[in-house]
């Protein structure tokens, strides 16, 4: 695993992109090419220990988040799609979609403890404090899978009535969760599992990216339809729908500057700003890069993280009529953004 770390600190190359910044202060202030060429989904991040996670098909790719240098390595993730933190346990966990798992870490070490059955196909995982359960939402199943963040042990499920995408945790031992073929957010109470509120989220329609001011209690949804859902956490809502671009996949919200993040695959990055009181107003759209659909941002320096590749069409064939593009080698890279 040492060789492999070296190896990719040693291809890993930054390059530093001055750019114009508008309104928000958001300009592209570095590139880092990755290796690998396979699929990437959610990226994650931990604080406590500064690391930056990149999901990248078999394996979650670690970086220092002030340097962005590779820190380390978790392997054998089948399709992983999410990683959730839980720093009162020292763990880390891992969505593993190709077969159906969580993968526990060490949130130091990286090393894996152990790895733990779901429902079929989980995508977005959270952990939820209160509790100390981990959660993973499984698109095959649509349901949601609840485990003992200590032990491992699946403690229930939930059914959620359609298929779910990204999930947050209010610290009060709620989750939420958006339900994209239904349009909906439910509300879970982590300790009963049974969900507690489902909310119709009109106009907006199929929401992916979900994230939240936990202290005002105020969710946002990233839609389909080229908008953000801005909803109140207690009743569902939709108090403003500001305008964001094609291709949304993840949303986040910094407490420190009172920002709200849709990432969108045509490769903007809309900026939202939380007035008082229940005010919200675009404030720019940054241009990022195509592809660039899902991020982090650092609680700590303000600055956001994008991945993307460039993309090779893939021919057709009578199976596969409208294939999915194929990873150009070599393309993979983290975007940061910084005021």
């Amino acid at each position: 695993m040492l060789q492999k770390i070296a190896f990719a600190a040693a291809v890993a190359a930054c390059v530093v992109t001055p750019a114009f910044a508008g309104p928000s202060g958001y300009h592209l202030v570095r590139t880092v090419s990755l290796p690998g060429d396979g699929f990437w989904d959610y990226l994650g991040f931990d604080n406590a220990n500064r690391h930056l996670f990149v999901t990248h098909g078999t394996h979650v790719m670690v970086l220092d988040a002030d340097t962005q240098a590779i820190a380390g390595d978790i392997p054998d993730t089948a399709r992983v799609h999410g990683v959730a933190v839980a720093d009162d346990l020292g763990r880390g966990f891992t969505s593993d979609g190709g077969d159906n798992t969580v993968t526990a870490f060490d949130l130091k070490t990286l090393k894996t403890i152990a790895r733990y059955p779901t429902g079929t196909g989980p995508d977005s995982i959270a952990y939820e404090p209160v509790t100390h359960r981990v959660f993973t939402f499984n698109g095959g199943s649509k349901d949601a899978t609840a485990l003992d963040g200590a032990t491992g042990a699946v403690v229930g499920t939930i059914p959620l009535g359609g298929r779910p995408e990204t999930a947050v945790v209010d610290g009060l031992g709620n989750v939420f969760a958006d339900i994209e073929s239904t349009s909906e957010i439910v509300k879970i109470d982590a300790q009963t599992l049974k969900v507690a509120a489902r909310w119709k989220l009109a106009p907006c329609e199929s929401p992916s990216g979900l994230a939240m001011d936990t202290a005002h209690g105020i969710l946002f949804a990233g839609c389909d339809n080229k908008m953000m859902a801005v909803i109140d956490a207690s009743n569902g809502k939709v108090l403003a729908t500001p305008a964001i671009g094609d291709g949304v996949d993840a949303d986040r919200f910094d407490p420190g500057t009172g920002y709200a993040f849709a990432s969108m695959g045509e490769g903007t990055l809309t900026v939202v700003h939380e007035g008082s009181p229940h005010k919200f107003s675009v404030v720019e759209n940054v241009a990022t890069q195509k592809g660039a659909r899902t991020m982090e941002v650092d609680p700590k320096t303000h600055t956001v993280f994008l991945v993307t590749a460039d993309r090779t069409p893939t021919p057709p064939t009578p199976d596969n009529p409208h294939p999915r593009p194929t990873i150009t080698p070599g393309t993979f890279r983290l975007l940061v953004y910084a005021r």
